[in-house]
């Protein structure tokens, strides 16, 4: 069957950004100082089990550090001002200014993406980002992870659905885009289950999607939890998410740019499963499994028609 999406079978953000901007554009990692409020006390402590200490952020560091080594390697890149660790609309609108403008300013930056939960998103802040969208190429990410409440009180995500769908709402009505983050494999979670989160995204028809199946790192809540037998949990093989992740492929609209496939864990700190460190034979396999099976994004996707 034909597709659209030339040899990878899937509407990949890199290819989207090299048409953006004419030239290889890529993203990098930025740990902007904030905190988050399921850590702080506010809504929680102890962030989501599965949450690294450095709040997801394993490899960000200094814009200039990261432009110098890649210049080399990518003569005449643009870059994304990434900032990923934590939360990162979690302070007050005039510092939230201040380390945007600056990431802005640094030498061939293009555009900012920016990480955070839908809690964290005032009108005030929501007003900041629209006014930096005329400006520049941005788009917003949130921490879904899953559809189902009773997962997300399980991972102490520390808001219901309900909270998600309403900062989804603003976002769009203010004109900015969105990534949506999406966990494979968490405590207690069926496939179906699964895929009726793929579902529920799709048809809210986001700018972007990510997925990254659930992997268990050192000085976690999880690997604790795990350790004292208070959690039951059994990572999916590296076949059975690469099948996950073709069938949630399949079911979003052609139009979602997809910007991870899988995640990036650093070797030192992992526990499980550890094929998560083969990044590049899972790529691979989701490659080959679209072909086996002459698939591509959206094949199964059915928009839902309006009730009249």
């Amino acid at each position: 069957m034909e597709h659209q999406f030339g040899s990878v079978h899937f509407n990949a953000i890199g290819p989207y950004l090299k048409n953006t901007f004419h030239c290889r554009t890529a993203k990098l990692s930025i740990n902007g100082g904030f905190t988050c409020p399921n850590r702080d006390g506010t809504k929680a402590t102890g962030g989501c089990i599965y949450c690294s200490p450095d709040g997801g952020g394993h490899f960000a560091s200094d814009i200039e550090d990261q432009i110098r080594l890649l210049s080399g390697k990518w003569p005449n890149s643009k870059y994304i001002a990434y900032f990923q660790s934590y939360t990162n609309t979690y302070a007050p609108v005039a510092v939230l200014r201040k380390k945007f403008e600056e990431a802005l300013s640094a030498p061939d930056i293009v555009g900012l993406a920016i990480a955070t939960r839908p809690d964290c998103l005032p009108p005030e802040v929501i007003a900041l980002l629209s006014e930096l969208g005329q400006k520049t190429f941005l788009w917003v990410e949130l921490g879904l992870q899953t559809i189902h409440d009773t997962t997300a009180q399980l991972i102490n995500r520390a808001y219901p659905l309900s909270v998600f769908d309403e900062a989804y709402q603003r976002l769009r009505e203010a004109g900015i885009p969105t990534v949506i983050h999406l966990i494979f494999g968490l405590p207690g979670e069926t496939r179906t289950d699964m895929l009726s989160s793929v579902s529920y995204v799709g048809e809210k028809e986001p700018f972007g999607i990510k997925f990254h199946q659930l992997y268990v790192m050192e000085d976690t809540t999880l690997s604790r939890q795990m350790r004292e037998g208070s959690i039951s949990y059994s990572s999916m093989t590296k076949k059975e998410y690469i099948d996950l992740v073709v069938d949630a492929l399949e079911l979003l609209p052609p139009s979602v740019t997809v910007h991870r496939l899988t995640g990036d864990p650093p070797e030192g700190t992992l526990l499980s499963p550890s094929w998560c460190l083969d990044k590049r034979s899972v790529l691979n396999g989701i490659q080959k499994e679209f072909k086996t099976r002459g698939s591509f994004q959206g094949m199964c996707y059915s928009p839902k028609r309006p009730s009249l």
